[in-house]
């Protein structure tokens, strides 16, 4: 029988059952995302980003550790708590959980309140499972699981999580002068967790505002500008189509610069299914518990070359953007694609040994020794 369309987008979904796997998961995930932040540090450093950039992005990075967290409560008794939920993630070109579990926090969380009114406090229940073991001489398993979910809103009550949706912010960066007018330049920034590739997506986008009223300040401009680029942020669309879509729609504001950085996938010789040269490395570095993991970091970068008046119906002219492109890639839609890997120092040591070519473009940070990152050619 043919495969359904929700068997074709859940085939590469996994489970996790049982307790040790689930906190193994997810110990991985805490100490892969702190890396992250020292990787933005370490880009800054280099000049790839300006210190609002890195900043704008490490907030995006604390914030998806502030999902692992919650999500970690959540299933901290998976396997040992009757009806405790089980974590589900895309195991094939992700390595992250999937999109529909952040679709249920952001759920859970809209309801916050309401649950958090509805239970114990953390007080309490420690109490409780105190006079249990003393009483009873048994594990109180559901308490723990009351007090694990009980954590779990607390943490969506706290904020600082990454959604699935996180709508454009607009921080201003200097005024600048174009022909004679002045303009102020704006960094936009929003992020989604993409539904198809189950994998964390954020968006730098500098604008140029030629308008009457500043950007944010405008109660018109502002809301269409947000629902637009929310419209046309899937993972799967050119930034070239994006950036001239919205250069196109919004004649007063002008796309300079528009950068895609996808965080993801994570691969790991113990959860996910990988193929080509990272599953050799991950295999033959038999690292331990903790070290058996490759992440990837992709930054698509789009930039405009130059403004060219154009006609914009029968009496009017608009200035539109002239972007330049890869020139031996320009199918892509960016002027350039950069990807960095990073992973311990065991998993580094078999990929340099093996020398594949897909990966000597491919910028390497080496986590050492105190989980100090080492860039590395």
């Amino acid at each position: 029988m043919a495969e359904t369309v929700k068997d074709q987008l859940t085939s590469d979904h996994q489970e996790l059952y049982d307790t040790l796997t689930a906190r193994r998961y997810f110990a991985k995930f805490e100490r892969i995302t702190r890396h992250l932040v020292r990787v933005a540090g370490e880009v800054e450093a280099e000049g790839r980003l300006t210190r609002t950039e890195a900043r704008t992005l490490g907030r995006y990075l604390a914030a998806l550790t502030g999902t692992f967290k919650a999500l970690n409560y959540k299933y901290l008794m998976t396997g040992r708590a009757e009806g405790s939920p089980r974590l589900t993630f895309d195991r094939h070109d992700s390595g992250f959980p999937v999109a529909q579990e952040l679709m249920m926090m952001a759920l859970d969380a809209a309801q916050v309140q309401k649950h958090l009114g509805g239970m114990a406090s953390e007080t309490e229940l420690k109490d409780r499972m105190v006079r249990q073991i003393v009483r009873d001489l048994t594990v109180p398993t559901q308490l723990q699981f009351a007090l694990s979910q009980r954590l779990y809103y607390e943490s969506l009550a706290t904020g600082g999580i990454f959604w699935p949706r996180n709508d454009p912010d607009c921080q201003w960066i200097a005024d600048v002068s174009h022909d004679g007018t002045e303009r102020k330049h704006f960094l936009l920034h929003w992020a989604i967790y993409d539904t198809q590739a189950n994998l964390p997506v954020v968006y730098l986008m500098d604008v140029e505002d030629s308008g009457k009223k500043p950007l944010p300040n405008d109660d018109r401009r502002w809301p269409m500008a947000q629902a637009h680029l929310m419209a046309q942020s899937a993972l799967g669309l050119k930034l070239l189509t994006i950036a001239q879509g919205f250069d196109k729609d919004f004649s007063g504001l002008h796309p300079k610069r528009l950068r895609r950085i996808t965080l993801g996938p994570m691969h790991s010789h113990d959860f996910t299914l990988q193929s080509g040269p990272i599953a050799q490395v991950l295999a033959d570095a038999n690292a331990p518990d903790g070290d058996d993991w490759a992440l990837v970091w992709t930054v698509e970068d789009l930039v405009s070359d130059r403004e060219e008046e154009v006609k914009d119906g029968w009496f009017s002219s608009a200035e539109r953007q002239v972007y330049r492109l890869d020139p031996i890639a320009s199918d892509s839609g960016a002027t350039r694609i950069e990807r960095m890997v990073i992973l311990p120092e065991r998993p580094y040591q078999v990929l340099a040994d093996l020398d594949p070519p897909g990966f000597r473009d491919v910028r390497k940070f080496v986590v050492g020794v105190g989980d100090r990152i080492m860039p590395a050619r």
